[in-house]
């Protein structure tokens, strides 16, 4: 893991703004520049993942007060090395079917919260998801008083989740107070002739005080504004915090079924963000 406040040259993007295809035609896309590396984790040092950077999350939920992670989740995560590891230069969060703490499944779900947080700015990750009925990776922010109010009032973006069933399909998502659950503000992105279970893509979104730009391999597919919701804009309040994790069964994904192949991998190359 680094914290980084030097000018990276890496050229992300050089538009100011332009319409991608995937979006309406009559909806201009802004597309912000991002040159400013101020974290990054490499996952280049083997063992656990960097504790001055993540946190784990541990248990069912119950712990939490809320059983199946407020979503009918079947895993139960740990922070062993089954489940969560560093080595061969990623980080791999592995989904197991067995018997654990009265569960039958067990996974990961780390976070950055206390230790890293962001408001606006681009936040990256690339990723190999894992494939299967009832697989559920996820790649999003929470915004940083999530233990203070009740969701969805800290606001949540779901800068990639997947249902494992639909290897070609990812959404970019937001949640808040009147747009939450299976009333969330969504959009999918279909990978043509590919897959994402068979490569790296990268995953990000860029957000500045009025918009929240999606993207895969830096193809814009959507953009969400004030103008887009209905309900309040939470999402120039606070900063937010990262969350990476591969959930089993749940509302989203579904339950495993008989032709669903444990274990499987979400594979981590880097997490990214960038300053305005």
């Amino acid at each position: 893991m680094k914290f980084l406040s030097y000018k990276h040259n890496l050229v992300l993007l050089s538009f100011s703004s332009l319409i991608i295809m995937g979006c309406s035609t009559d909806d201009t896309q802004i597309v912000t520049t991002m040159d400013n590396l101020v974290m990054a984790d490499e996952f280049d040092v083997d063992g656990a993942p960097d504790a001055t950077l993540w946190n784990y999350d541990m248990g069912n939920g119950s712990e939490q007060g809320i059983p199946g992670w407020g979503n009918n989740e079947l895993q139960y995560y740990t922070d062993r090395t089954d489940n969560i590891v560093v080595e061969d230069g990623m980080l791999k969060i592995t989904a197991l079917s067995e018997s654990y703490e009265g569960a039958s499944y067990t996974s990961a779900r780390i976070n950055t919260k206390d230790l890293f947080e962001q408001k606006y700015g681009r936040f990256e990750a690339r990723i190999q998801l894992p494939w299967g009925q009832g697989l559920w990776p996820a790649f999003w922010l929470l915004g940083a008083n999530s233990d203070e109010v009740i969701w969805p009032a800290c606001g949540e973006i779901d800068i990639m989740e997947n249902r494992g069933s639909e290897p070609t399909i990812v959404n970019g998502t937001i949640h808040g107070p009147g747009y939450s659950g299976g009333e969330s503000v969504t959009k999918l992105y279909d990978l043509v002739n590919d897959r994402f279970d068979t490569g790296f893509h990268v995953f990000g979104i860029e957000w500045d005080e009025n918009y929240i730009n999606f993207y895969v391999d830096d193809v814009l597919y959507n953009q969400l504004t004030p103008n887009d919701i209905p309900g309040d804009w939470i999402f120039n309040d606070q900063p937010f915090y990262i969350i990476m994790n591969v959930a089993v069964g749940g509302n989203y994904g579904g339950v495993p079924n008989e032709n669903t192949v444990f274990p499987q991998q979400m594979l981590v190359d880097y997490v990214r963000v960038y300053s305005k």
